[in-house]
């Protein structure tokens, strides 16, 4: 039986794993494929929110490992490509 992956928080963390840890030893069956961001931002929104929301915004983030602005743009790529076209 194959080990289950740790939990990594920050891409140090990830980094270290992945370049220490023998890979085939992992259940890697639930990982999912990420999008690395290459085209440039070349527009900016200017959005108001409650400021409870923010704050749980920001703190899944922290928890992600990401920049609270990446995981809103993140969620927002993820709800256009479920939707309908």
């Amino acid at each position: 039986m194959k080990k289950k992956l740790p939990a990594l928080t920050t891409d140090d963390e990830a980094e270290t794993f992945v370049a220490e840890a023998d890979l085939t030893e992992y259940d890697l069956s639930g990982l999912v494929p990420l999008r690395f961001e290459m085209k440039p931002k070349d527009k900016s929104v200017n959005l108001r929110l409650p400021e409870d929301l923010l704050n749980a915004v920001r703190e899944h983030a922290k928890r992600a490992g990401i920049p609270y602005q990446r995981f809103i743009r993140l969620a927002l790529e993820r709800a256009v490509q479920q939707r309908p076209r």
